[in-house]
């Protein structure tokens, strides 16, 4: 199946890049990266793979799912034809918070 990164979730990894090298360490990126995209590439084969959010639930927004990874989660929606990736945040951020910043953009 086709996974398509959204322009919202590649905003979200330039800051997450951003923070995580500012903090942290380029390698600290470079490893959180290649797990974030190997939990992403297996959405190709495994798009059920992840549970729905309980704050999407809760919205009755249950064709959502979100997968973790690391201390991130990716946020998508698997369709007929394609996943697409809305979001990757982290875990300790509250996506209630940052799903009402969004609409507000």
């Amino acid at each position: 199946m086709k996974v398509v990164i959204l322009d919202s979730a590649e905003q979200d990894l330039k800051e997450l890049r951003s923070y995580v090298v500012k903090n942290f360490s380029q390698t600290t990126w470079l490893k959180t990266y290649s797990k974030l995209k190997e939990s992403i590439r297996n959405l190709a084969t495994f798009p059920l793979l992840g549970a729905v959010p309980p704050e999407l639930e809760s919205l009755n927004l249950n064709q959502y799912r979100q997968i973790v990874s690391g201390m991130n989660r990716v946020i998508y929606e698997p369709r007929a034809d394609a996943v697409y990736i809305y979001m990757v945040v982290d875990t300790r951020r509250d996506l209630e918070t940052l799903l009402m910043q969004r609409l507000m953009r």
